[in-house]
């Protein structure tokens, strides 16, 4: 690091999304020394679901708790590149009718909605996680790739492997210790889990500490959409929490058109983020946060809380599930070479 770089702990640094440790150190926000800084992204939409452009730092709150916490750095990223782990669910429940079909050409808008500065892996995932291609920026290589899939077979273990993905995708999103483009876990699936060892708020709590905000599009048939079904055959209520705990957002797919749509929203909002440091808290554990907007007509999405003191293992007690942090991070580093 320059001269210019302050001291940040490692948690801090891990912690850091894209546009606060940037590629150019000219541009990368100035942190006060010896103080262990979060940074966290947070996408603003008005009441159409616009975004909300030229927003200033004083017209941000970040509470923990009861407690007000000052912002100690703030950044408006416009237009900026993005970095997508796909996680494409090819368990036996995927072969019903056409959701193996949908699920594959949603994928293909996601390509396509990316420009030559992205790049995008894929990840399959049944009873365990198989990568499939690293990252590039080749969509055509990616959408050679998905022929590769194997076809739908197996139990569904669908928060394991969400966990183990967004590990891999923080990970592998990093050089050199610096996260050059927003990164993200996108998943395609029809929202079944049969075995999974961890639970979606488990799931949510490691997605959120790493900052990886996940991105779920449930791709079903029209008479399984939790918008018209009252009795969905997968915890609709539970996916879209997890989503929208680590910033992330779940979408339903049960025509052509809504993949298109959700394909273009999730790289839109990645595009365009605000990214707001604060001090961390001296009490170790993990720490709920909330990002608000002075104007209460905007809407903000950002992750709900961070692990401080070094402490990476939020408990139910403490935060949003207990830790399955000894299950994903050792998975992670094995699922590369798969």
């Amino acid at each position: 690091m320059t001269a210019r770089w302050l001291t940040i702990s490692a948690a801090a640094i891990f912690s850091l999304p894209p546009y606060a440790l940037g590629a150019n150190p000219q541009d990368a926000p100035k942190f006060r020394s010896s103080v262990d800084v979060v940074s966290v992204s947070a996408v603003v939409k008005d009441r159409k679901g616009k975004f909300v452009p030229d927003l200033k730092q004083d017209d941000f709150v970040v509470s923990e708790g009861t407690e007000s916490k000052r912002i100690l750095d703030f950044r408006a990223e416009s237009d900026g590149p993005v970095k997508l782990g796909l996680l494409m669910d090819a368990s036996g429940s995927m072969r019903i009718g056409q959701i193996a079909v949908d699920a594959r050409e949603t994928a293909r808008h996601l390509f396509s909605a990316l420009r030559s500065d992205d790049q995008a892996a894929l990840f399959s995932f049944d009873s365990r996680l198989d990568r499939v291609s690293p990252f590039t920026s080749d969509t055509a290589a990616l959408a050679t790739a998905l022929g590769r899939l194997n076809p739908p077979y197996g139990q569904t273990s669908l928060y394991d492997a969400i966990a183990e993905a967004a590990n891999v995708v923080a990970t592998e999103g990093r050089a050199e210790g610096r996260l050059s483009q927003r990164s993200a876990l996108v998943v395609l699936t029809d929202g079944i889990d049969t075995i999974s060892r961890s639970t979606s708020e488990e799931v949510a709590a490691i997605a959120s500490r790493i900052d990886v905000p996940v991105y779920i599009i449930a791709v079903m048939s029209p008479i399984d959409d939790p918008r018209t079904d009252q009795t969905p055959p997968f915890d609709a209520t539970g996916l879209q929490q997890l989503a929208r705990s680590t910033g992330g957002e779940m979408f339903t797919a049960s025509a052509p058109a809504h993949a298109s749509v959700a394909a273009r929203q999730i790289v839109a909002e990645l595009r365009h983020q605000y990214v707001l440091a604060f001090e961390a808290s001296s009490r170790p554990g993990w720490r709920g946060i909330s990002v608000q907007s002075r104007d209460k007509k905007h809407t903000v999405r950002a992750r709900t809380g961070y692990s401080a003191g070094g402490s990476s293992r939020p408990t139910p007690a403490n935060g949003p599930g207990g830790s399955i942090e000894s299950y994903a991070a050792p998975r992670a580093s094995s699922c590369g070479a798969l």
